[in-house]
This record gives C-alpha cells, sequence and structure tokens, in this order.
C-alpha cells in the first residue's frame, strides 16, 4: 500500500447555533476523530478538516479531497444538523469513497444534567438522518456505520472500509502488463479492457513475451549470482542448485528472470503481470521462483494471460496488512472422502509464499507443460486459516464478484511427490454447496485465495466499485444462491437501462 494515504474526516454543521456552539462543534469533531484513530490501525491515518458550514465550504472540502491523491476517502458526520441541500453540489462533485459515521461525542446521555443546550449541541441523531435522506436521494454510494467512536466494533467496520479504500486507490491506478496473450480457447480468462478501465480504474497492457526475454538475456551473470547467494540466505535451497550444485545454473538463469521482470515492472510503472506457458518465446523456463518472490512483495499475478485475476490479486494485497497472505490460487483437484471433503490448490509454480510462516524450499523439477527447460520454485503447503477464495469475472455485460469462505487446513496426508506450492482447504458450506453455486455464479477457475481480507472489506470494495458480489458461506444453500442470482440479473438489467 502506498504510503501517506489519508481518510479526510469531515463534519458539518450550520451557521444558526452561534460562534459559541460552532467552537465546541469544532472542539468535540477533532476528540471524536481521535478516540476513532486512536486504535483504527489499517492503511490510512485520519486527517481533520474544518467543520463545513456552507454549500461553498462544503463543496470546496470534497473537491480538495478529489484532487489529493493521498486521499483515499472521506469519512462524514453530521455533528449538528447540518441541513442537506447544502450539500447537493458537494456530493455531485465527490469521486472519493464515502463512510457515513453516525455517531456523537457523548457515549452516554447525561440523564441528570440534560438541558436544552446539550440538545442544541449534540443533534446527530437527527441531523444525520436529514443528510442521509439526501445521499439516498442522489444514489451516494457509501457505508454506514453507527455508533460510538470507541467502540471496538465500530472501529473494527470502518478498518474494514478503509482498507477497501486502499483497494479502490490501487484499482484506479492500476497497470497490468500482460506477456504474451490470453491462453487459447479459454473463456473466463478474457475479457472486456475497456469496460475494466471505465469500472475500475486498472489499465491492461500487453507486452511481447520476447521483451522480458531479450530483457533476461541482458542480465549479468554477477547480477544474477548475487541473488542467488540471497536465494540461499532466505529459502532452503536445494543442494543441486547451489553454488557449485550441479543444477545450479538453472537457478541463475531464475535470478536472472526476476532482475529481468523487476526491471520491467518498475520501469513501466506495472503493480501485476501475467504469463502464458503457451507463449514464453525464447525464455528458457516458465517464470517460477521470479513471480513467487514478486507476489509475495505485493505484485498481482495469474497465469495464461488471466489479466482479471491478476489486478485482482493486487488490488486484494493492497487491503491486507503488510504481512498478509494472499496469493494466486487455483482449484486443482478434490478430496471427497473419507472425512470432510477438500479442495487442493495450487497453480504449477505460481503460488505466493506469503502463504506460510514456514521457510520454503527452492527446488528443480519438471513442469511437463509448455516444452522448456526444468523450471525452478519454491516449495512449501499454506498454514490452516481461516479465508477465502474470490475472483472477478466478466459477464459480458458487466462484473461479477464472487467470494467463498473456507478454511485452510492441513493435508489429510503428506504430500512427498507433488513438486508445487500447495494449499488445501475446506470450502464453506461444503464442497458440494460451494462448488455448485461457485459454477452456478460463472466462477474462474483462477482465484485469489486470502486469509488476510474480510468479507467486509470486500463488500465494501464492491459497494465502492458498484459491482455485484455474491457471498458462498456457511449459511448457502443451492437453491437461494439461484435465486439471488436471478434477481441480482433483474437488478443490473433494470438500473444499468
Amino acid at each position: 500500500m502506498s504510503a501517506g494515504q489519508q481518510i479526510w474526516f469531515i463534519t458539518g454543521s450550520q451557521s444558526l447555533y452561534g460562534e459559541e456552539t460552532l467552537r465546541q462543534v469544532d472542539v468535540q469533531s477533532q476528540a471524536v476523530m481521535n478516540q476513532l484513530g486512536s486504535t483504527l490501525g489499517g492503511p490510512a491515518t485520519l486527517e481533520w478538516k474544518p467543520v463545513v458550514k456552507t454549500p461553498e465550504e462544503i463543496r470546496a472540502v470534497i473537491m480538495a479531497a478529489n484532487a489529493d491523491d493521498n486521499c483515499v476517502g472521506v469519512i462524514t458526520w453530521m455533528h449538528t444538523f447540518s441541513p442537506a441541500k447544502m450539500w447537493i453540489n458537494g456530493l455531485a462533485a465527490l469521486q472519493k469513497p464515502m463512510l457515513h459515521l453516525h455517531t456523537q461525542a457523548n457515549q452516554s446521555l447525561p440523564w441528570a444534567t440534560i438541558d436544552m443546550d446539550f440538545m442544541n449541541l449534540n443533534q446527530a441523531a437527527h441531523g444525520d438522518r436529514e443528510y442521509a435522506h439526501i445521499l439516498s436521494r442522489m444514489d451516494v454510494q457509501r457505508k454506514i456505520v453507527v455508533g460510538h467512536p470507541e467502540d471496538a466494533a465500530v472501529v473494527g467496520r470502518v478498518r474494514d472500509w478503509a482498507y477497501a479504500c486502499a483497494g479502490w486507490s490501487k484499482a484506479q491506478s492500476l497497470k497490468v502488463a500482460r506477456f504474451g496473450d490470453n491462453m487459447r480457447y479459454v473463456a473466463v480468462t478474457d475479457g472486456d479492457k475497456v469496460s475494466a478501465q471505465t469500472q475500475f480504474g486498472m489499465s491492461i497492457e500487453s507486452l511481447g513475451v520476447n521483451v522480458l526475454a531479450d530483457a533476461v538475456a541482458d542480465v549479468s551473470d554477477e547480477a544474477a549470482e548475487k541473488l542467488c547467494a540471497e536465494y540461499e540466505n532466505l529459502y532452503d535451497v536445494q543442494d543441486e542448485l547451489k553454488a557449485g550444485g550441479a543444477r545450479h545454473e538453472s537457478l541463475v538463469y531464475g535470478a536472472k528472470i526476476e532482475i529481468a521482470l523487476r526491471g520491467i515492472l518498475e520501469a513501466g510503472g506495472f503493480s501485476a503481470f501475467t504469463s502464458n506457458f503457451e507463449d514464453l518465446g525464447t525464455l528458457r523456463q516458465l517464470p517460477g521462483l521470479a513471480v513467487q518472490r514478486l507476489m509475495a512483495e505485493g505484485y498481482g499475478f495469474a497465469g495464461e494471460g488471466d489479466w482479471k485475476t491478476a489486478a485482482m490479486v493486487a488490488i486484494t494485497k493492497a487491503m491486507a496488512p503488510a504481512d498478509g497472505a494472499t496469493s494466486f490460487m487455483e482449484d486443482y483437484t478434490y478430496h471427497f472422502g473419507p472425512g470432510t471433503p477438500k479442495v487442493l490448490g495450487a497453480h504449477m509454480l505460481e503460488v505466493c509464499p506469503s502463504l506460510t510462516n514456514s521457510k520454503p524450499r527452492i527446488e528443480i523439477h519438471p513442469l511437463g507443460i509448455g516444452g522448456k527447460e526444468d523450471p525452478v520454485r519454491m516449495v512449501f503447503t499454506a498454514d490452516p486459516a481461516p479465508g477465502r477464495v474470490l475472483c472477478l469475472v466478466d459477464l459480458g455485460h458487466r462484473f461479477r464478484i464472487i467470494v467463498n469462505e473456507v478454511t485452510v487446513v492441513e493435508p489429510t496426508e503428506d504430500l512427498p511427490n507433488l513438486p508445487v506450492a500447495r494449499a488445501v482447504w475446506e470450502p464453506k458450506p461444503s464442497l458440494s454447496t460451494s462448488a455448485e453455486a461457485w459454477m452456478q455464479a460463472g466462477g474462474s477457475h483462477h482465484t485469489v485465495l486470502t486469509a488476510s481480507v474480510s468479507d467486509e472489506t470486500l463488500a465494501d470494495f464492491a459497494r465502492i466499485a458498484r459491482t455485484e458480489l455474491v457471498s458462498i458461506n456457511d449459511s448457502t444453500t443451492a437453491g437461494a444462491f439461484a435465486n439471488e442470482l436471478r434477481w441480482n440479473e433483474a437488478y443490473y438489467r433494470l438500473t444499468s437501462s
């Protein structure tokens, strides 16, 4: 996530109350923001803005928020009564995500001393309702959080939204580099790139695979050997790949891929990328180790030219803490029993080591696909944790985000002959229901697996992006889910006309 991200805290009032009351509003507004910010954490800091009291002040602060690249969202609160017609022009110009905080300075009523002065000062109970009316009438997308700023539940919901704002900010500036094209004849990994840029801001840019191959050829042996020494320091490296080992040159070539890839991505301002084993040009290996290490640094990736999943990996990583567990993934094969049915997820070579706290092992093995030299890769098993898999699909007339809650578990037995990074999970509510619902929704075989981003953050992101989101969880039944898809279809057809 970017350094210096801010969420602006904007409080509404009006001049009717007089200077003394407005001075109290000013002090209490700062106090409420500080109470919220003291335990908020997350990807951004709260930035207090002077209380707005006129249409001109409201529009000015919103236009300033729009123009500030560090501002990823705004929190608004009507401390007193702020007549909502004052907000129309400002709200019409708003381009940043909004959270409407329905709160008040005092947690408890001062029952024994409350008087009309207190009532005139603390009017959020109806001031926010006036404001919410105009938000609804203008169809302003926002999250509403109700409660005192020191309530842990309130703080948690605001934090979830703040992470969604960070994801939206990432999407707005996201550039995806596609080395080669989409895997031939595959439908779900393709899509409408212009519509994606219009809706999410992401730019999908094609690069010939030999742009990468030529850059690899330009990397010096000295630079690659230096990186190989770093590998040996950080990871458990197979003996034959170590310096002096029989296959060390393969690790050197893998290091050259990483150096070349990093250089291209940094020079082009790319935050995500794809490769395609059908189109490797003069590359000697399918990129594996390099992809895993770049993903661990926050880059998005997906295979076979799947730009939507690559973008979602980058966006989801932006919505997670810096040490969050998030990776490109694919439902590969099933365990139907005995015991609880499970999914074995992997993707040839490219699974992010953020999924484990153990030290990955760098190994070399045949790939059996692509017709190139044996590639190097990290091998590990994802740590057990609650999480979710998600994907973004293009339905032709709109996009849909699909989320399935899962529990990552230890493999039922050891996997001594599977030389790739992998994760095993139990989908909710069950493998049979989740798979049926996922396929009813048109979900991709490529996904993002995250143990760090909450369902609420994903729902907040979808709301900001005005994108359909369907969730498969403990309460899902196949019939009800099918009906939800039908109702959603009717809604989006009607609202897009």
